[in-house]
């Protein structure tokens, strides 16, 4: 898939393209649903699937106090939206300039010059262009106009279970899924139900820093991130995998690429600490150097909130129990025995 971040490098001669226009954040079943009609729809016209989305948020830009917490940080976006089969993604940086386009300018400069469009496909929701003026009546008018179709889609898919967007109401059984719901969920520490709209676990990325050393201390080791990206669920403790991207190209079968942990989200308020901190201890395991690493963690299920604890004897026979628990969920998860490391 080919990555664009400004209009000049788009080849010339580029498409025709059928173009679809989101912040894709998260990148939930809904979204991989509605991407992935609109590649079978390029197919179709031998044309190339494009998604055009923005950095950094729109929200951002316009009412930063308010903006919402991203679940996905831009690599990932990225990722996944390769993931759905597009051909090409349009990273458009998000300023007040750019934001200042008339609707018109907009369709024009980005999807008629820039991708030669064929096809836009948007919700019948969509807004674009100077203070949102652009609604699917604009977009058709333009499209009459500089020679593209309109396909306007309906929300596609339904999360079955608890209400997860702002406008569900107590007891609905079914609601959109939606970006909204799934930050809901994770800042109410449910990550089980977060990865059912999502289609996976949500994850964060970040690199392995230096703490205090309290865990190895403790019997458990463990890597704290700093520089994370994506959203951080509720305090807790959660079960989950460590990914390290860096031995991608290895052995898939390499024991060391993707490891079970015990993940711990808080200010281990038992130390009477104040900086929130990430961290996973990765299950039976002393003998890991992953300082200055970049990792991935993969979160499947919470465990329990964050405790204050009276001494340091009860918070290890919780850290023991944590993992015997954050074994058993992680093996049920993957199908496979999450093994005990053999005794020295």
């Amino acid at each position: 898939m080919h990555l664009w971040t400004d209009l000049s490098q788009v080849p010339p001669g580029f498409g025709p393209s059928v173009v679809t226009i989101g912040n894709f954040d998260g990148v939930h079943r809904g979204h991989a649903q509605v991407l992935g009609r609109i590649v079978d729809l390029a197919r179709s016209r031998a044309a190339r699937a494009v998604a055009v989305t923005f950095h950094p948020h729109p929200a951002v830009v316009h009412r930063p106090e308010s903006a919402p917490e991203l679940i996905t940080g831009i690599a990932d976006r990225v990722e996944l939206l390769a993931a759905t089969g597009l051909d090409a993604v349009l990273l458009v940086e998000y300023t007040l300039e750019f934001a200042r386009q008339t609707p018109e300018e907009f369709v024009r400069t980005y999807l008629v010059d820039g991708l030669r469009v064929g096809t836009v496909v948007v919700g019948h929701d969509v807004r674009f262009g100077r203070d949102n003026a652009g609604t699917i009546e604009t977009m058709v008018e333009l499209g009459s106009r500089f020679g593209f179709e309109v396909v306007a889609i309906d929300d596609v898919g339904q999360h079955q279970g608890v209400p997860v967007t702002d406008e569900a109401a107590p007891g609905d059984s079914q609601v959109r899924w939606s970006s909204t719901g799934v930050r809901a969920l994770l800042a109410a520490g449910d990550v089980r139900e977060a990865a059912r709209i999502l289609g996976r676990p949500h994850r964060v990325r970040g690199t392995v820093v230096h703490g205090d050393a309290r865990g190895r201390e403790l019997g458990f080791p463990t890597a704290n991130l700093g520089a994370i990206s994506g959203m951080v669920p509720a305090d807790g403790v959660y079960a989950g995998w460590l990914e390290r991207p860096q031995l991608a190209g290895a052995d898939p079968e390499h024991a060391d690429v993707r490891l079970p942990a015990a993940i711990s989200i808080g200010t281990n308020p038992t130390f009477d600490g104040l900086e929130r901190r990430v961290e996973a201890y990765v299950l039976d395991r002393a003998d890991l150097d992953l300082y200055d690493e970049d990792v991935v963690l993969e979160l499947v299920e919470r465990l329990r909130p964050t405790l204050r604890f009276d001494g340091i004897e009860p918070l290890v026979a919780q850290m023991h129990d944590d993992v015997a628990r954050a074994r058993e969920i992680l093996a049920r998860a993957d199908g496979e025995p999450v093994a005990t490391a053999p005794e020295a």
